[in-house]
Parts: C-alpha cells; structure tokens; sequence
C-alpha cells in the first residue's frame, strides 16, 4: 500500500473520533443556550457539561467500533460517496440504537430526548461531511501536488488497457499515473522501465502475456519491492494474499507477498513502540552495568553501530561492542576460518576478536538489548527476519530475497529456531514461512520464546 494511501486511511479513525465529540458538544450547546429559550432545560443539574462530555466519548468510541465493524476503515476497499454515506447512516444507527438500549435500562442516565437524537442526526451528518472533506483533501493532493500518487508501469495493448490509461489521465485525483506502457515486454524491458522514469507498480492488463513470464515478474517485483497488479482475467496467479481494488469500472488485482499490511501494520508498529520503551525503562539498570564492564576491559566506544539493511534501506544497528574496537578491519583475515560455507554469512565459534566481557554478553544475549533503540526509532521491529549486511545481501540468491519484504526484526522464527546452529536454506525457510503466515499471534509467540532463550539457553557464541 502506497503510503499517502495508508496514512489518509490511519487518519480517519482519530478524525472520526475528535467529530463526534465535536457534535456531541455541539448540540449540547445547542440545547442549553440556544433552544433553552423556547423551551426551558430541565436536566442541566443532572448532566452538566462536563459529565455530558464524558458520556460523549464513550459514545464516540462506541460509534468508531460500530464503524469499523461495517468496514468504514478497510484499508483497501475504495467505495463511492453514496456506498460510503449509507455505510456511515447504519453504522451510526446501530450505535445509537445499542445507547438508547442503555438509556432504557438505566433511565438515570439522561432524560433529553433531543439530546440523544440530535447527537445520532449532527454526528451522521458532521461524519459524512468530513469524510467528503477528507476524500477531497486526498484527492486535491494528488491532482495538484502529485502527492501519494502510483506510478504506474502498464503493460497491455488491447481495449481495456487503453481504457484503463484513458481512465487514469481523465481524473488525475484517483491518484493513478501511468509513466510508460509496454506492449509484451520481457523482463529486461520491465527493468530498464523500473528505475527509468521511475515506476512504484506494475500493472499488467494483458491477458495473453505468457504464464511462466507472469511468475517471474512477480518474483521481480517482490524483490524490489514492487506492487504487483494485474486484471483479474489472469486468474491463475491468484495466491492467497491478494487485494481487489477498482480503477473506473475496471476491477483489478494486488499480488502481496505478505499478510502484513494494513491495520496488521498498524498494530504490530504501536506493540513496537510500546514494547522497546518498556523495554529500555525497565532495562536501564541492566545498560548501566553492561557499560560500566565495557569501558572497564577495554578502551573504545560502549555502542557498535553494524550498519544493517532493512526493506532495501541502510541503517545502523545498535548492540553493545563484544569485539575489540578494529574488529571489521580483522575481518577479512579471518575468512578462511568462516565457519558458514553454505551461504552468505560470516560466523566463527572462537573468534580471536571477541573481548571477555564480550563473550559473556552474547552467550547471554545482553549485546542485542540495545537493539530496542532500533526497534523505537522504527529501523526495524521486534520481531522479523534477521538484518544482513549489504555485502551478504549481495551474494542472495534469487529465492533469499524473499526475507527482504518486510522490515527485519530484533528477534525472529529463525532466531528462536536455533540460527545459530541452521543451516542458511533453512533460516531463509523460516523467515519465508513467517513472511507469508504472519499474525500477531505468531509475532507473541515468538516474543515469549525469545525471552524464554535468553534466560535459560546459553548457545550463542
């Protein structure tokens, strides 16, 4: 999902909220200031403002859950104004009908009949108008400024590719741009396009384009972290992460390599922040004293930074120097002992350059705690496929890049699986089953063993 896409979709959950509790207040105030005129209020010793707002928002929670119950928040349905309006007309209905349910069983709660259907008209009302001023907002960013638009690789020469390029000029506020089309391209024709002007989906609308080329484009695009789009005439690439989604009339399909996406995003990022802040109050003692024996046997910085890569961007990655300070120059000296011949990386049980301090710290897995400073700032998750370096990255056979597809992890399936002892096919293994099964069931799972290893095994070198 591109990320203008995601983040107008994140948007509407607190921008519904902060409305309903502006129509609440608002026929509060109509109520008692206004009307109080016409017809005299009678609960304002009962309910004053300040308990009404209260009341209001939960309420106002309580319509946000019935919305989303009727996929007011999917991230990829696109639905029109007058779908979107009744969804938001029943939704709020429901809600109102479970208040007034409430009301009826605890009749203390409030007695003003124009309150409780004045909120359930202005807040409907107020709803639909700013979510008509959101899809507006969205769309004026993407006509005028180009803002979260998809560039768009379009592969296709029959009728409905020309449709689907007329339909994409026409309205520029869909947010679609076609930058280039090709006819039936191979793959190095679809590379050359990629970085040349510079394309974020491929779209492929040609029916006719061959099967086995199909696979191999999806395989591309997933390595360069490419959306995958095709019409869904092409039904036999269907797996089981896909979107539907809809350019004018024409229906048209998203391969995902990952169930991770949308609200699953969203969530697994607040357990991130919460959980490494947690992690690094409550560990601070811990910090201290690791530190303190770091300076103590050695000169040199306390905190490494082992540049990493993560979803085809460089970072540096936090954990406590085990090593001697010119570790990395030694390295080339030692690779005739590396120890991981069947692929990519560099391991060596006895390592000449590991400090005593730093051998008990990665048996006990203390070098990784800093990690969640990483994990805070949103380098990578806590958990994931393990973070390589760019020159390991560089000799990935084609089937390894699958572990780049998502953000890498402080701890991962592979990681708790004894990585340390897998061979390299069947860490890349792992981290595929976890790419393309993920749940946030599974990411607890992993969390809880991971804890579990670093108390009581002791196998790390």
């Amino acid at each position: 999902m591109k990320k203008g896409d995601f983040i107008f979709n994140v948007l509407r959950v607190p921008l519904d909220f902060l409305v309903l509790v502006a129509a609440g207040v608002a026929i509060y105030i109509l109520r008692t200031r206004v009307l109080d005129a016409w017809r005299p209020v009678l609960f304002g010793p009962q309910l004053p403002l300040d308990r009404f707002v209260w009341l209001v928002l939960v309420v106002s929670v309580l319509f946000v859950l019935m919305y989303a119950a009727s996929g007011l928040y999917a991230m990829k349905l696109r639905m029109t104004v007058p779908q979107e309006t009744a969804r938001i007309i029943v939704a709020s209905s429901a809600a109102m009908m479970i208040v007034i349910l409430v009301i009826f069983v605890r009749a203390e709660a409030f007695n003003s009949r124009f309150l409780v259907i004045g909120y359930w008209v202005l807040a409907t009302a107020m709803i639909s108008v700013g979510r008509l001023v959101l899809r507006s907002v969205q769309r004026r960013l993407m006509a005028r400024y180009n803002i979260g638009v998809h560039r768009i690789l379009l592969i296709g020469n029959d009728r409905v590719t020309r449709q689907l390029e007329q339909t994409m000029a026409a309205d520029r506020g869909l947010g679609w741009r076609v930058v280039k089309r090709l006819d039936d391209p191979d793959l190095s024709e679809i590379a050359a396009s990629i970085g040349n002007p510079g394309v974020d989906e491929v779209l492929l609308a040609n029916p006719d384009y061959p099967a086995d080329r199909i696979v191999s484009l999806v395989d591309f695009c997933h390595e360069r972290h490419i959306i995958f789009k095709f019409v869904p005439n092409i039904y036999q690439t269907l797996t089981t992460h896909y979107d539907v989604d809809a350019i004018g009339r024409i229906p048209v399909v998203e391969l995902r390599c990952t169930a991770l996406d949308g609200w699953g995003k969203v969530f697994k990022r607040i357990i991130d922040i919460i959980g490494s802040m947690v992690a690094l109050v409550l560990l601070s003692p811990v910090f201290a004293v690791v530190s303190f024996a770091i300076k103590w046997e050695t000169a040199g910085p306390v905190l490494v930074r082992l540049y990493r890569v993560s979803r085809g961007h460089s970072f540096g990655l936090y954990k406590f120097r085990s090593m001697v300070e010119n570790a990395e120059e030694l390295k080339p000296l030692l690779a005739a002992r590396n120890e991981r011949a069947d692929g990519p990386l560099f391991k060596m049980r006895d390592d000449p350059r590991i400090t005593k301090v730093g051998k008990f710290i990665r048996h006990t897995r203390l070098d990784e705690l800093p990690q969640f400073m990483n994990v805070l700032t949103g380098d990578i998750s806590l958990v994931g496929p393990r973070p390589h370096q760019s020159d390991e990255i560089a000799k990935y056979e084609k089937h390894h890049r699958k572990v780049l597809a998502i953000k890498a992890g402080a701890t991962g399936l592979a990681q708790v699986s004894g990585a340390s002892d897998l061979p390299f096919e069947d860490e890349v293994a792992l981290d595929t089953f976890y790419i393309e099964n993920w749940t946030l069931w599974l990411d607890v799972r992993i969390m809880v063993r991971t804890a579990a290893r670093m108390l009581w095994d002791r196998s790390a070198v």
